[in-house]
């Protein structure tokens, strides 16, 4: 078995439901009846339960916090992210993953157009260009040219920094979330831009 101890505190020393030295903010030896509450050995008796429900009362607490993705713990955010279908890409770093939950409700409101595909790829630091051959129009007369080609299609131009060395895996990390969040109709390319 591993030595995994569960979900850790964001500063990474020890779990959340061992923090040494937390207080209980409602001790149970307050509010033992005084017949057991004379003598020491009640109150040490109960102790125990005061050490493994702080952290629980500290939780509760601060429940509020646990939602809002710029102060849930690190550990909380990743499984946050589940709940909106976030992007939480094993080894990002935590500002990015946060700043990807709390932007999820807006970008899946625009997600399958333009902005919502270039919104999606600045949330996972890719500046990109994104551009579909697609239109609308209206005409008065019938059977009017329609805009556009008969087969739609995006064009990502990726924006590749100059200190990156091999673009590669900046492509292909754009390849693979264009493939996640585009129209299933619609073809794509991925390309690095010109300089």
């Amino acid at each position: 078995m591993s030595g995994d101890t569960g979900p850790q505190r964001p500063g990474g020393g020890g779990a959340r439901y061992a923090v040494d030295g937390l207080a209980s903010p409602r001790p149970f030896a307050a509010r033992l009846p005084e017949v057991y509450a004379d003598g020491e050995f009640g109150g040490r008796f109960v102790a125990a339960f005061d050490d493994v429900l702080a952290p629980v009362f500290a939780v509760l607490d601060c429940l509020d916090a646990y939602w809002d993705p710029r102060l849930a713990p690190a550990d909380f955010l990743a499984w946050l992210a589940g709940w909106v279908a976030a992007d939480a890409t094993a080894g990002q770093p935590v500002e990015r993953l946060r700043l990807a939950v709390g932007e999820a409700v807006r970008v899946h409101r625009l997600r399958g157009t333009v902005p919502g595909l270039t919104g999606q790829l600045r949330l996972l630091g890719v500046e990109a260009e994104v551009t579909d051959n697609g239109g609308a129009h209206w005409s008065a007369t019938p059977n009017g040219p329609l805009p556009g080609s008969p087969r739609q299609s995006l064009l990502v131009r990726v924006a590749v920094p100059a200190d990156e060395g091999d673009p590669t895996a900046l492509l292909r990390r754009a390849e693979t979330l264009v493939e996640e969040h585009r129209p299933a109709h619609v073809g794509y390319r991925v390309e690095a831009a010109q300089p």
